[in-house]
């Protein structure tokens, strides 16, 4: 099923990064022009206004492992509640390593059925980073040195259920499981219902003479409550649907679910404190898929899920009662961020608990508080974007916004997104009237300005990947001791702004410790340590295993190592540094 959507135009860009640490320049290869033998024909030709149901996404993953098997593995990690397959697609340059040997950055979408555009984003991603690897040679480098886990759609269930059955714009956030929300003793009988068989699910008003509804003065196709005193001549009735279980109330009894993304083990709470847990954290198989996959590749350094909608880069916590994140983790966290709303326009950095609202058992705040991965989610699209300006402050803002759709609506949609009222015989009411917003209003971007978000958002993904940690070999030198010893000291570099490890990572011990090793023919290592850059003296000599140095704390970011050696011998000493999150590197030393 064909879903049309609509390419982008979003306008000036708002706050710039202000505490964004400095990063190093592509490398000199990567600056070279573009190739202009590359045609510019898509090998895979996907359409970027529309969505793609589920089977046709799983597709369109296929379709791009078969155009570039050099590029894309696709490998599922599991199953989905009802059965569906969770696929992710492995992206790097294998003729370059193997995507374990490599910084990786986790990306999934759509753990909200209805928030459907992640999926496209994630698929875009990929889909553009083959696309123009030839074309571009800072893709090029990127793909070579980095690996990406992408998975669109980490619950198929809701999103299939969005596609195939009628509903509003909220529908099938989460996934479904029986619920009694009446207290009747029976399940989901008194849900909303398609009375005119459109495949919507609208609004419901009907015409009496002590209403307390009435029509916008400003819009009238639009319902205002009354002021206090006002009578009105309507009465809205709700969701479109009936009396399904005859107790005189409408949709009071609708689909039962749970909500994914507050199943994650990090700050769970239970169902009484947080609706939509399940019954104990992981307790959804869509859960343990993604944390069996991400806690087994201890090479991911940057996480990303993508939501809808608001125009939000959201990071941790998710509670006030977790506490603060480490600053040093945090403020990464802020400058990755800002560079976000720079790429991102009417997007804003926020704290999860502090600037939206509070979410116990979130996926972000798991993949930073338990794995002390850096980890952001984005809310996708937001109201600003329909004219590209900042909507005037003051005044009842919703209602302006509501104004503000549908004359958006009119203008460049001709009415595509706007179900006028109609004349209906209610089965139990008579004659009332349906209308109202039409199900891809509001959560999702119209279709002709559908590209240019998913490129946004794609593109603050590869910002992230390129800064994940990446070691390289530095400055060396040797000094003679006498009697047969020497003093090596070698410098690694972080070329990343995220550290091999985190602050959260090492407090909490989570993964293994970077770790400097030194061997050689002929050589005996006596001792070894961290240098302190103020000092140029090591405070801790190690020397019960001084030719592998242990460092929990690793590289900051854009920072860099040094590392001293007392060896025995001559000969080629090779030092090695070996970090979960930023790859090894190595460094061959001549001692005579």
């Amino acid at each position: 099923m064909r879903r049309a959507l609509p390419v982008l135009l979003l306008l000036a860009s708002p706050a710039a990064a202000q505490e964004r640490p400095e990063t190093p320049p592509w490398s000199e290869e990567a600056q070279r022009p573009v190739d202009p033998k590359v045609s510019a024909k898509p090998r895979v030709d996907l359409r970027w206004d529309r969505w793609y149901h589920v089977p046709e996404l799983h597709q369109a993953m296929r379709d791009l492992a078969s155009a570039w098997p050099d590029l894309v593995e696709v490998r599922s990690i599991g199953t989905s509640v009802e059965g569906r397959d969770i696929p992710v697609m492995i992206l790097t340059d294998r003729a370059a390593g193997a995507d374990s040997s490599k910084p990786a950055i986790w990306c999934d979408g759509n753990i909200h059925g209805n928030e459907v555009q992640g999926a496209e984003t994630c698929l875009y991603l990929v889909w553009w980073l083959c696309e123009n690897r030839e074309r571009l040679p800072r893709v090029r480098k990127l793909l070579a040195e980095r690996a990406f886990y992408v998975a669109p759609s980490i619950n198929p269930d809701g999103r299939a259920r969005w596609f195939d059955t009628p509903g509003t714009m909220h529908s099938s956030r989460g996934g479904s499981r029986p619920t009694d929300n009446d207290r009747d003793g029976r399940f989901d009988e008194d849900g909303p219902d398609d009375l005119d068989g459109d495949g919507e699910i609208l609004e419901m008003r009907i015409a009496c003479d002590d209403g307390d509804w009435k029509p916008d003065p400003a819009e009238p196709r639009l319902m205002v409550r009354c002021e206090p005193g006002e009578r009105g001549r309507w009465k809205m009735i709700g969701s479109e649907g009936k009396d399904d279980d005859g107790d005189g109330r409408f949709n009071e009894d609708g689909p039962g679910g749970y909500d994914p993304n507050r199943d994650w083990p990090s700050d769970w709470r239970p169902p009484h404190e947080q609706g939509g847990a399940g019954p104990y954290p992981a307790s959804l198989p869509e859960t343990r898929a993604v944390i069996d996959f991400v806690s087994s590749r201890p090479n991911i350094a940057g996480f990303q899920s993508f939501h809808n909608a608001g125009g939000m880069i959201l990071r941790g916590p998710g509670s006030k009662a977790f506490g603060n994140y480490a600053e040093q983790d945090d403020r990464v966290l802020r400058a990755l961020a800002a560079r976000g709303e720079e790429q991102l326009p009417f997007y804003r950095s926020m704290v999860i608990w502090k600037d939206l609202y509070q979410v116990y058992g979130g996926e972000v705040n798991f993949a930073y508080e338990m794995l002390g991965i850096v980890s952001f989610t984005n809310e996708l699209w937001n109201t600003d974007q329909y004219r590209g300006r900042t909507s005037a402050p003051g005044g009842d803002e919703r209602r302006e916004q509501q104004r503000e759709r549908l004359r958006f609506d009119d203008d460049l949609e001709l009415g595509a997104r706007w179900s006028a009222w109609k004349s209906f015989q209610h089965p139990q009411l008579g004659r009332i009237e349906l209308g109202g917003w039409r199900r891809e209003t509001g959560r999702v971007p119209p279709p002709f300005m559908t590209q240019e978000m998913l490129h946004r958002n794609a593109m603050f993904v590869v910002w992230h990947a390129s800064q994940m940690p990446q070691v390289r070999p530095g400055t060396q030198s040797v000094r003679s001791l006498g009697g047969g010893l020497s003093e090596v000291t070698v410098t690694f570099r972080n070329e990343g702004m995220i550290p091999t490890r985190t602050a959260r990572a090492a407090e909490k011990r989570i993964g293994r410790p970077d770790l400097c090793r030194a061997s050689g023919d002929g050589l005996a290592v006596l001792s070894s340590g961290l240098v302190d850059e103020e000092t140029n003296l090591v405070r801790a000599p190690e020397i019960r295993r001084p030719a592998e140095l242990r460092v929990p704390r690793g590289i900051g970011g854009d920072g860099a190592a040094m590392v001293r050696f007392v060896v025995r011998g001559t000969g080629t000493l090779r030092v090695t540094w070996s970090a979960e999150k930023g790859g090894d590197a190595e460094m061959p030393v001549e001692i005579r």
